[in-house]
């Protein structure tokens, strides 16, 4: 008897921390394991396609997380996507002439803002705009691409022969 409850206990203990690392893991590929407070200020970036951004996708800069994505939304008058970021206080140093690039990180294909630093000697400040941007690479395009292009090869075979 002492030993069946000894063995509920580890088992029961086992489950635990099994679902724990389930909920860890969740967690983490949801990004809400690091919900960034509000410290901070939001700059904007307009861009002709994000392809898969979504809000609270970090934002980096040598890799390293600066801030998230606070809000994306379409700007009516020319029709492009504005990604409003939240960069973090202590990043104030961001020059102005810097490249804003979306990049898809890992197996699952979260895509997060990279922000290449430029060499100007004035600094973003809350409400700026980064007007050099590098929009999502979207994958259905470069596949329509390269199925076109090969397409056009055979057609030219065709008419050689």
């Amino acid at each position: 008897m002492l030993q069946s409850r000894f063995v509920e206990t580890v088992v029961g203990i086992f489950v635990a921390t099994g679902l724990a690392a389930l909920l860890m893991l969740s967690m983490k590929v949801s990004n809400l394991s690091s919900l960034a407070t509000d410290n901070g200020y939001v700059i904007r970036v307009h861009f002709l396609n994000i392809g898969g951004l979504k809000v609270r996708s970090p934002v980096k800069m040598a890799g390293v997380p600066i801030g998230r994505v606070s809000r994306i939304y379409l700007d009516n008058k020319t029709y492009d996507a504005v990604a409003e970021l939240l960069i973090e206080e202590e990043f104030d140093k961001i020059p102005l002439d810097t490249l804003a690039s979306i990049y898809t990180a890992g197996l699952l294909g979260e895509q997060y803002i990279s922000l290449n630093p430029g060499g100007e000697e004035s600094f973003l400040k809350a409400g700026d705009e980064i007007r050099m941007v590098s929009n999502a690479v979207v994958l259905e395009e470069i596949i329509g691409q390269f199925l076109y292009s090969k397409a056009a090869e055979g057609k030219d075979k065709d008419n050689d022969l």
